[in-house]
């Protein structure tokens, strides 16, 4: 009886390294077409309307900008844990933090027209969101604490914390009790006239070009793939994984909380009960999708971002859940995470003798 066997390689190879997100892309597609079957809507139609439709049209390929400018920060933070082995799950409420910290600064510089009030606020979600990465990592650190457990745990406190302050002393006491904050005036620069891209957009890509430049030119990025990829060496070497682990993950928040802060000011313009539709969790896909390089990050933060927009315009035209969404993102991920077996392994038909 044949069967088919996977078959360890005695070095990665290089062109499924490449291949591999192409074919998830691809099985991705395959499912979704299975998935709108299945919704009793015809495949063609409502994956022009998820995949396609999004793509011609001049506004949508604006707000696949803006959608795509917290995904590509909180991926290139996430990208420094994991590559360093270190699993920040929590990074949803980073960017929640960050959204807080970051709504309050404005708050403070609310009706002052200071030109210190968009600097603040940038400088306080990245303060929130390293403080908060780093409760895991210090628990790691001081008590081996399971970081991928804390780290998911803290995505409710941020959650149920942002709720508190909005339903009760940062609530507007003239929005006819809403639970939403003053509209700040504390203004992010538009990129683009007549779109939502704001700066937000530039320092995603400046990110990304740090990233790069600290990983590959640099003795701490040097010093992150070594403790991740061969730890024992990392000790020959004298490298300190707690030191490490304290820098990726507060790195990994600051960028999540940066993300947070901007999308609260800059896209939303006050705070809210939820601030978020999931970018925390996305974002990891986007880093695994990005094969943990900052320019991969990019181009999948896009193509994520098309997922949302996607979803939104198939809710629309299609009458597709937007709860399909979700599920075909967590089926991409799913396949990124397979077609990596064929990174290290070579699948050959094997035979089975029969007894």
């Amino acid at each position: 009886m044949a069967w088919i066997a996977l078959e360890k390689r005695a070095e990665p190879s290089l062109a499924m390294t490449f291949l591999s997100p192409l074919l998830a892309i691809a099985l991705t597609l395959a499912s979704s077409a299975a998935i709108f079957a299945a919704l009793g809507k015809d495949p063609l139609p409502a994956m022009h309307a998820y995949f396609v439709a999004p793509l011609v049209d001049p506004w949508s390929l604006q707000e696949l900008v803006v959608k795509a400018t917290p995904l590509v920060l909180i991926a290139t933070g996430l990208s420094f844990c994991y590559l360093s082995n270190n699993w920040n799950i929590g990074a949803e409420g980073q960017y929640v933090m960050g959204g807080i910290f970051g709504g309050g600064a404005a708050l403070a510089f609310h009706q002052t027209g200071s030109a210190l009030g968009l600097p603040a606020v940038v400088a306080a979600g990245a303060l929130g969101g390293a403080l908060l990465a780093s409760i895991p990592a210090l628990l790691r650190i001081r008590f081996s604490t399971n970081e991928i457990l804390t780290s998911l745990m803290l995505v409710y406190v941020a959650e149920l914390l942002l709720d508190w302050l909005v339903r009760g002393p940062w609530r507007d006491p003239r929005a006819m009790n809403f639970p939403q904050s003053v509209a700040f005036d504390v203004k992010v620069p538009i990129l683009v006239e007549g779109s939502r891209i704001h700066l937000g957009a530039a320092l995603a890509v400046l990110a990304c070009c740090a990233a790069a430049f600290l990983l590959s030119r640099t003795m701490k990025g040097f010093e992150i793939r070594v403790i991740g990829q061969a730890p024992r060496a990392a000790a020959f070497a004298g490298f300190s994984p707690a030191r490490a682990t304290l820098l990726v993950f507060a790195l990994s928040g600051a960028l999540a909380g940066i993300a947070g802060a901007l999308e609260v000011v800059g896209t939303m313009g006050q705070l809210r009960p939820s601030i978020s539709p999931g970018y925390g969790f996305a974002a990891i896909i986007v880093a695994f999708l990005g094969r943990l390089h900052p320019f991969g990050i990019l181009c999948a933060g896009l193509l994520l971002a098309l997922s949302y927009l996607g979803g939104e315009n198939a809710q629309i035209m299609m009458k597709i859940p937007l709860d399909a969404t979700r599920v075909i993102q967590g089926l991409l991920l799913f396949f990124v995470l397979a077609c990596d077996l064929l990174v290290l392994h070579r699948p050959r038909l094997a035979r089975r003798a029969t007894a």
